[in-house]
């Protein structure tokens, strides 16, 4: 399996790159991930409800635990990291498609990637969406509700039920945004698919999509993956360290 020197050589000479990034890259900036030994759902099971569509609609005491986690969550205070920022220099040296992401932090775009070139296939924590109406609005809004002592606050405007602007399970992707992800993954040259499990999908259906229209794949993960025999190199380690010694 190639060593990290080659892979940097990879990276080098590519210019088509797309980021598919998962909760490992946020790890380092204090953001727990899912799945992952530590993770929020591996230590408590019964928190994987609150991402669950038809549990969040048809149970309001699952609304109000979602509302108690969201108000302290880690997310509001993290800052990008080292990887993050590795990923905005590939762009300044204008290397960079197009970062796809499974996460909903923003980090991505706080570290200083164009939003334009950043595709939020599960959406974004930091806006609420009503599941009536439709109208969005900054999550802050909401959240500061809650801090006055609403457990469960309702749309304002239509009192329909408020929802983070995220992808739950059991609601569908923003068809658009598949698409551009799937555009973006054929017309790369090299994957670089960092701290996600490779498990959700249509997520992880991007690697063979780049795999079979000629792109190298190198994954960058604390644990094994699916995908790990199709790739051109698999790296194991932190990714705030790999990224940077990658992208040199």
């Amino acid at each position: 399996m190639p060593d990290l020197a080659t892979v940097a050589e990879w990276v080098g000479g590519a210019g088509k790159i797309v980021v598919l990034s998962g909760a490992g890259i946020s790890t380092d900036s204090g953001i727990p991930d899912f799945r992952g030994p530590n993770g929020v759902w591996t230590k408590n099971p019964a928190a994987e409800k609150t991402a669950t569509l038809s549990y969040y609609l048809g149970d309001a005491e699952v609304r109000k635990a979602s509302w108690r986690n969201r108000v302290e969550s880690p997310a509001w205070s993290a800052e990008p990291n080292a990887g993050h920022r590795a990923i905005v220099e590939l762009e300044r040296r204008g290397r960079l498609l197009a970062v796809i992401t499974q996460n909903i932090d923003e980090l991505h775009q706080q570290a200083g990637t164009t939003p334009g070139i950043v595709v939020e296939l599960h959406g974004t924590m930091r806006e609420v969406v009503c599941m009536s109406c439709g109208e969005r609005a900054p999550m802050e809004r909401a959240l500061a509700r809650v801090r006055a002592g609403e457990e469960d606050p309702p749309c304002r405007t239509c009192g329909g039920i408020l929802k983070s602007a995220t992808i739950s399970f059991g609601q569908n992707l923003v068809p658009e945004d598949l698409a551009r992800a799937e555009r973006f993954a054929i017309e790369s040259d090299l994957l670089l698919a960092v701290g996600t499990s490779l498990g959700v999908y249509p997520a992880a259906g991007l690697v063979p999509i780049a795999a079979n229209n000629g792109a190298r794949i190198v994954i960058i993960n604390a644990e094994p993956t699916p995908y790990d025999d199709m790739a051109d190199a698999v790296l194991r380690g932190s990714i705030s360290e790999l990224l940077p010694a990658i992208v040199g």
